[in-house]
């Protein structure tokens, strides 16, 4: 499943975004991020992270360094806290 998510990732990377002026308000640029995020966390989570990343590349952010959490981000619920 990493496989083929990252294949197309990487077949954006390479025929489409060449395509398009740069735009990524982020570095590292948002399909490196993906790329990144499914390697470290797996097809599921690291999608789910990348399109969360993928979200937040709007106007209305500031965007800049914003690298690829090494832990889930999710907060564990309070009663796995104690």
């Amino acid at each position: 499943m990493r496989f083929i998510f990252k294949a197309l990732i990487r077949f954006y990377q390479y025929c489409i975004s060449p395509l398009k002026p740069a735009c990524c308000r982020f570095i590292p640029s948002c399909s490196d991020y993906a790329i990144q995020a499914i390697s470290m966390h797996g097809a599921c989570k690291g999608s789910l992270m990348a399109l969360l990343r993928i979200l937040r590349c709007q106007p209305l952010c500031k965007g800049g360094y914003d690298p690829v959490p090494a832990v889930w981000p999710c907060p564990k619920p309070k009663s796995e806290m104690n």
